[in-house]
């Protein structure tokens, strides 16, 4: 995964188009070439790419999801998980809500190339990218995360370089809390895995900050579960909060998308979209001979230039 994205962030920056693998007649993607023609071969490999559901599998799908979305989470207790979602102090005080100017001094400030990771977790993209960059001095790297601990985890790093990268706590849902730098200021969001754990209702107003952080041609990489991924299908009866949206055993929220409901929510904050695709594959358990259909959506939405 971390391949695919340093992939497109060094095209970005170069402004060349990455090379896409291409496989008979299979969609073009940069998703992996690796085709299932004969099923007697489907566990040789632990991974098969552009795998394509029968009438019958999709039709199993929409029915699980219809009998584990039977019964949703009871509204006492969602209000209760609501409540719980508070925004870090350090950024709510009335100073802080001020945010910067184009013309003032801002952590990267000097650079020509900036990205922004939201919800960079332990690090796993962060260092990965940050060795990308070790060679181009004039990129600079922002990340954030909801949790206090994460960010801390990856200024304790030995590969943090705060020359070159500015880890901070951050609630992408909190409009009152200001980035660390101008609006219109960065070349490239990466916004992966992060989206879907957010309240439907709150999606498109996170979207819609999230482009005005971009500069006129800058891009944001998008990708996160897609409907009817076998992770939507585990789920049990009484853990469906809403439509498709769902609360795991540990209270963290996973929803599912559509390639349309993701053109809808970009598209309508001021995004070109470049790319969206349904990235569907076959997981395979060749110790267990169990296979299992994996769906993500993916997508590339440029700010315009004018």
């Amino acid at each position: 995964m971390n391949v695919i994205w340093r992939s497109f962030i060094c095209s970005v920056r170069l402004r060349k188009e990455p090379h896409r693998c291409q496989s008979g007649n299979h969609p073009v993607a940069p998703l992996g070439s690796r085709i299932l023609t004969d099923p007697a071969r489907v566990f040789e490999h632990n991974m098969w790419d552009h795998m394509q559901w029968s009438k019958e599998a999709a039709a199993a799908a929409r029915k699980k999801v219809e009998e584990n979305s039977a019964v949703r989470v009871v509204q006492e207790e969602q209000d209760g998980q609501s409540k719980g979602e508070s925004v870090c102090p350090s950024l709510n005080s009335k100073e802080h809500r001020k945010g910067l100017l184009k013309t003032e001094l801002f952590p990267g400030s000097n650079a020509t190339f900036r990205i922004l990771e939201v919800g960079c977790g332990a690090g796993n993209s962060v260092f990965p990218i940050l060795n990308t960059l070790q060679n181009t001095p004039e990129s600079f790297l922002y990340c954030c995360d909801f949790a206090p601990e994460a960010v801390e985890l990856i200024k304790s790093h030995s590969s943090y370089r705060a020359s070159q990268c500015s880890a901070f706590v951050h609630d992408v849902c909190d409009d009152g809390s200001p980035y660390p730098f101008p609006d219109g200021s960065l070349d490239v969001v990466l916004l992966i895995f992060v989206l879907s754990s957010i309240h439907p209702d709150r999606m498109q107003d996170a979207v819609n900050r999230l482009s005005k952080l971009l500069k006129p041609g800058g891009m944001l990489f998008f990708r996160d579960h897609g409907r009817y991924d076998i992770t939507q299908l585990r789920f049990k009866q009484g853990r469906c909060l809403s439509e498709n949206f769902y609360v795991r055993g540990d209270g963290t929220r996973a929803y599912f998308f559509t390639k349309g409901e993701v053109h809808r929510m970009f598209c309508k904050a001021g995004l070109d979209e470049k790319q969206n695709l349904v990235d569907r594959r076959l997981q395979v358990n060749r110790k267990k001979q169990v296979t299992m259909h994996r769906v993500w959506v993916q997508g590339k939405f440029q700010k315009p230039l004018h």
